[in-house]
């Protein structure tokens, strides 16, 4: 079974929060997992339909070891979540100011 390294919340730290969503297919996958709290699987967590496989999966390994999403396997699928609890107690209102920012 595949194991996925993820942060404790103690261990986030805002450079690596920053450095991840410093590219803008991150803040694509951002933006689509933000509004989802049940997560989204990969594909349907992809900023862009044709993007290839692997390099959403390390867009999707860069934000896990930032410590901004969770993924979890459900059935075939990994599951992607915003660690929304985490992220608040780590940089209160941050993400929510990137994420109102990022849209104006």
């Amino acid at each position: 079974m595949v194991q996925f390294f993820h942060p404790a919340r103690e261990d986030i730290s805002l450079t690596a929060m920053l450095a991840a969503l410093g590219d803008p297919a991150r803040m694509g996958i951002v933006r689509k997992l933000w509004e989802v709290e049940a997560g989204q699987n990969c594909a349907c967590a992809a900023p862009c339909p044709d993007m290839p496989r692997s390099t959403l999966s390390n867009h999707l390994r860069i934000l896990r070891e930032a410590g901004i999403i969770r993924t979890h396997k459900q059935g075939v699928e990994n599951i992607n979540v915003m660690r929304h609890d985490d992220l608040e107690a780590r940089c209160p209102g941050l993400m929510r100011s990137i994420i109102s920012f990022d849209r104006l």
